[in-house]
């Protein structure tokens, strides 16, 4: 009797606290709608920051986060690769896997520090290649991580059946494997370059910001997310604004890029 109601207080306990942490969602993105939606016109679209608009802050994001896919999407998945199909019985491996580990859990502004000291201090200035490195490291142990997940989940009968009509080891696992897994390798892409676009703290180390239109990667180059964070202090309110306006665009583009990972996946299964 006594476990019994013990049961129905933690189900009571777990109820509300979903309820509280779904409530404050909704709160905030409700708050996030009104306040965005309200302060979005034309020329956000259409003017770059000098001007009041986000034009040249949403090039350079997505100009920062697509440079940094390729980098990290070719690293982390011949990482991945090496991790399933190459390495097994390697102490290599599991020293890997670990640092892929902690490396996805690591804070962000500790990979800008890092990336600050060796390719922004040495140059003497911010640079937009700087925040697309910084970008790609944090790309890359996602990358690894679902790589390997995925390629874990193709039958080994696939694998033999490959090496019975004498196909090469790296033809098998190009042509079968990889191809049988890139569904999820391609989900885990996603995940991981929606993770990226919505980044400050590297990017406050790395690029900081430029409030001109420039695709110029060797200097200070703009984004979305620091000038956010920048316009979010300004005391006038047009900036202010721009702010809530600049975030709600974000979190759009942040709450698309998710929906079409999960789209893949669904239609996939």
């Amino acid at each position: 009797m006594n476990r019994l109601w013990l049961n129905k207080i933690i189900l009571i306990l777990s109820t509300l606290s979903a309820l509280i942490g779904i409530g404050f969602l909704f709160w905030i993105l409700l708050t996030l709608s009104y306040k965005g939606i309200t302060s979005i016109h034309w020329t956000t679209f259409t003017h770059d920051l000098v001007e009041g608009g986000i034009r040249n802050l949403l090039v350079g994001q997505f100009t920062m986060a697509i440079l940094a896919s390729l980098i990290a999407v070719p690293l982390g998945m011949m990482a991945g690769i090496y991790l399933r199909e190459y390495g097994h019985g390697s102490k290599l491996v599991s020293v890997i896997r670990n640092l892929s580990d902690v490396m996805t859990s690591s804070p962000s502004i500790v990979i800008g520090v890092f990336v600050y000291a060796l390719f922004v201090a040495p140059f003497g200035g911010y640079n937009g290649y700087a925040g697309s490195i910084a970008l790609a490291i944090m790309m890359i142990p996602i990358i690894i991580s679902t790589t390997d997940n995925m390629l874990a989940l193709v039958p080994q009968e696939l694998r033999e059946a490959g090496m019975a009509l004498g196909g090469s080891k790296h033809k098998i696992v190009l042509q079968i494997i990889v191809k049988a897994a890139k569904v999820g390798i391609m989900t885990g892409v996603l995940l991981a370059f929606a993770r990226i676009i919505g980044e400050t703290a590297p990017l406050l180390f790395t690029s900081a910001n430029n409030q001109f239109f420039t695709m110029d990667l060797s200097q200070q180059f703009p984004s979305l997310t620091v000038s956010i964070y920048n316009l979010a202090t300004y005391p006038d309110a047009p900036s202010r604004d721009l702010a809530w306006a600049a975030s709600f665009i974000l979190t759009m583009i942040v709450l698309c890029i998710n929906l079409v990972g999960r789209f893949v996946v669904r239609n996939k299964k």
